[in-house]
């Protein structure tokens, strides 16, 4: 997912029809290097939160935190809608360790008595709707045992740093690649029309998505309609703390 920042140009109609397949099949191949940080904190959070108990990822995508969960030993599952992410997840090793269940993480049903469940990396902003967004919630309460917890990682909106309601700003830069992301606004809808559009010495590829994303307020709202409270705020997770500058959250909502 992306934190999409500044730059303006003339507005024109944004059109685009996605599927909810569309973003894990167009980047599958190259997620592992966008994303090459390693992710031993919040494998060392999410850990903690499961005290040996089972581990629940939505959005589990190519298994970069759902693999070295499991290499700790513990009992991990995952849920995702692609594909094309779950074949890279597969070909990797350890991954025989994951228990994957393909389907929708709004609906799909894992199993039961999880200890933790958790969706990384503004995954659950990629859910299209206010609606959708609150069954989540209660899909998960469905499967977490009572004291379970429910960890999401997601960014801080921000509208200032859009400039007529769009925003260009460059994503990753290498030797051989630059990705760049443009970002359209809508601010009562609350949703963020995107393309990376990454440029390599092999070609130039697009990659659409759309996020409904919402304020730490209104995740709290939702949790509370599943039966969760939260029970801490960090502003990574590595465990800093949560303040009125961050830019990021880490919120972990536990079911009671």
């Amino acid at each position: 997912m992306v934190v999409p920042d500044v730059l303006c140009a003339k507005r024109i109609p944004t059109i685009m029809k996605l599927t909810d397949t569309t973003y894990g099949d167009a980047i599958a191949d190259i997620y592992d290097d966008m994303h090459a940080i390693p992710a031993d904190d919040a494998v060392a959070l999410v850990a903690d939160l499961a005290n040996g108990g089972k581990v629940l990822e939505l959005g589990v995508g190519t298994g970069r935190v759902a693999i070295p969960l499991a290499a700790r030993g513990l009992e991990v599952h995952g849920v995702d809608v692609s594909d094309a992410m779950l074949e890279r997840l597969r070909n990797k090793d350890g991954a025989d360790r994951v228990r994957v269940v393909k389907g929708d993480f709004t609906t799909a049903i894992a199993g039961s008595d999880f200890s933790v469940a958790f969706v990384a990396f503004n995954t659950f902003f990629a859910i299209a709707s206010f609606e959708k967004q609150k069954a989540c919630f209660a899909n998960v309460a469905k499967q977490l045992k009572n004291g379970g917890t429910f960890a999401l990682e997601c960014f801080v909106p921000d509208p200032s740093r859009f400039e007529g309601g769009q925003a260009l700003r460059t994503g990753g830069m290498t030797a051989d690649r630059v990705v760049l992301e443009a970002t359209r606004y809508d601010r009562n809808a609350q949703t963020l029309d995107a393309q990376l559009i990454v440029i390599s010495t092999s070609g130039t590829r697009l990659i659409p998505l759309q996020l409904r994303y919402c304020y730490p307020t209104e995740l709290d709202l939702m949790a509370e309609l599943a039966g969760m409270r939260l029970k801490g705020r960090f502003a990574s997770w590595a465990r800093a703390p949560f303040t009125q500058t961050s830019m990021n959250h880490v919120s972990i909502y536990e079911k009671v």
